[in-house]
């Protein structure tokens, strides 16, 4: 850290780290590589900046490297999509668990694969190794194994954590929000998974993304795949992970990498290139079964009579239309034993030609694991799971952006149907007892906080806030033993008695 190290100490790193960039430049390294030590340089110069300031007595208020504060604004349009989110959930069943925001380390390692290095560790505070949550997944299969439990179906809807490089404009972030709805249980094949895929297609429809498309694949059939291809066993999980970077990483790059960094043999990587370029439906499905090669694989075969299932189910459900079976997706994590699918957001909207949506890619993933419960559990008792994450930033990115587009307009930050205001001075108590009549009745009110505020600044709140009605407190209205109502729309004011006050106000709303 900055802070324990002496200034010269730290310039002497900065000069050591910048000539090991200018070198890595110059042996043309891989550009991810070259990356991480850029990182690693620019993290250092920070670190001098901030030792100026705190020699000059400065403090510099900020948000830690990938994460942001939200606003009204914003909290609003995040709270609208968990209600969608949750709504769908709960529509097909689900109860909601929660689990702790950090775990022991052992019972995060080794479930994600290379991306295991992207894992929070947490300071040992009192013997025991702990961990920041990568993701819902794992905790889930932990809870389920820990309880006992044979079925059930959840949503948790909480923070995650990675120690990834943030590109937060693309809605990649080191805290985020993952919602998971997951189906534990032994069931018939295909029939949870298809569910799944229904889940997800519901809420990117509900949420008006624009085009999307979910992507499915099977685990079973990327290892035969690779069987069929001559990649040796013990490589299956690698080449996977590489196979993963395709939808980010031109296949050139990719086949670099299999070949040079992860020793397989070209003739290998360049049967995989023939098979990873192939998407489609059920004519894809009927070609690979005709490929003697890859059906003379017990696991391919096995996973494309899956997969074949998988289809016809969506296509009861009703969402083959938006279903590709893609061999490129490989999902790299470990812990995936079947079914594996992801939805990206392909941008437009159906029957527009202009994209009123950026295709941002993925915005939502899962996949079968049955294996992962039986890793928590002592005798090794499997309990078959299958689920699915929206990836909600990307989503909260492009709703963002859409509602600034119109001014924000359509976004209201309060909930408030009744504002309580008064036309004359000394009428705060009067206010006040308004209020506790519309609040008795569960109304959402609320008014000003002066004694004597003026009336048109009442009005102008109630038409920045979108606050559909105005109770107006004054002397000749109390007088007459009521109030009036004015529709903030149309400005149309009526006398209303207070016993009928409650009525009123409910008919109107």
């Amino acid at each position: 850290m900055a802070t324990f190290m002496d200034k010269g100490a730290l310039q002497d790193r900065i000069k050591v780290q910048g000539e090991l960039v200018r070198q890595m430049k110059k042996e043309i390294k891989p550009k991810e590589e070259i990356q991480a030590e850029v990182s690693k340089l620019l993290e250092l110069k920070k670190q001098l900046g901030s030792d100026a300031d705190g020699a000059s007595g400065k403090f510099v208020l900020k948000c830690p490297k990938g994460t942001r504060d939200y606003d009204p604004f914003q909290m609003a349009i995040r709270e609208g999509v968990f209600d969608v989110i949750k709504r769908c959930f709960k529509r097909h069943g689900a109860v909601s668990i929660s689990t702790p925001v950090f775990e022991l380390k052992e019972t995060l390692t080794g479930k994600y694969g290379e991306d295991s290095k992207l894992i929070y560790d947490v300071a040992d505070q009192g013997g025991e190794l702990l961990s920041l949550r990568y993701d819902l997944t794992v905790p889930f299969a932990r809870y389920v194994a820990m309880n006992k439990i044979k079925q059930i179906k959840r949503y948790h809807i909480d923070r995650v954590y990675r120690r990834d490089q943030p590109r937060m404009t693309l809605g990649r972030y080191r805290e985020f929000y993952q919602c998971d709805f997951d189906i534990a249980g032994d069931y018939d094949l295909m029939i949870a998974d298809a569910e799944c895929v229904r889940v997800i297609s519901e809420i990117l429809s509900e949420l008006q993304l624009g085009n999307f498309l979910v992507k499915v694949n099977h685990r079973k059939v990327l290892d035969g795949m690779f069987e069929a291809c001559g990649v040796p066993k013990e490589k299956f999980r690698t080449i996977c992970s590489a196979v993963d970077k395709l939808d980010k990483t031109p296949w050139e790059e990719v086949r670099k990498e299999m070949v040079d960094e992860k020793g397989l043999a070209p003739e290998a990587a360049d049967k995989i290139e023939g098979y990873v370029k192939l998407s489609g439906g059920k004519k894809l499905l009927d070609m690979l079964l005709a490929d003697q090669a890859l059906i003379a694989v017990k696991d391919a075969a096995t996973g494309l009579d899956e997969m074949k299932l998988l289809l016809d189910y969506c296509e009861l459900f009703g969402v083959l239309d938006n279903v590709s079976f893609d061999l490129s997706l490989a999902r790299g994590l470990d812990y995936y034993t079947g079914v594996i699918f992801e939805a990206i957001l392909t941008g437009g909207n159906s029957g527009d030609t202009k994209s009123e949506v950026p295709a941002v890619g993925s915005c939502a993933g899962g996949g079968r694991y049955d294996g992962l419960v039986g890793m928590f559990d002592a005798k090794g008792k499997q309990v078959p799971c299958v689920g699915l994450s929206i990836g909600i930033e990307r989503v909260f990115s492009i709703l963002e952006a859409r509602a600034k587009g119109v001014g924000g307009k359509s976004v209201r930050t309060v909930e408030t149907q009744v504002f309580v205001a008064s036309a004359q001075k000394n009428l705060v108590e009067e206010r006040m007892r308004v209020c506790r009549q519309l609040w008795d009745a569960g109304l959402k009110c609320e008014m000003m906080y002066k004694k004597n505020p003026k009336l048109l600044n009442q009005f102008q709140y109630c038409e920045k806030e979108l606050v559909p009605l105005i109770v107006i407190v004054g002397e000749d209205e109390r007088a007459r033993g009521g109030v009036k109502i004015r529709d903030s729309v149309t400005r149309a004011e009526e006398f209303v008695l207070y016993p009928d006050l409650v009525g009123e106000v409910q008919k109107r709303l």
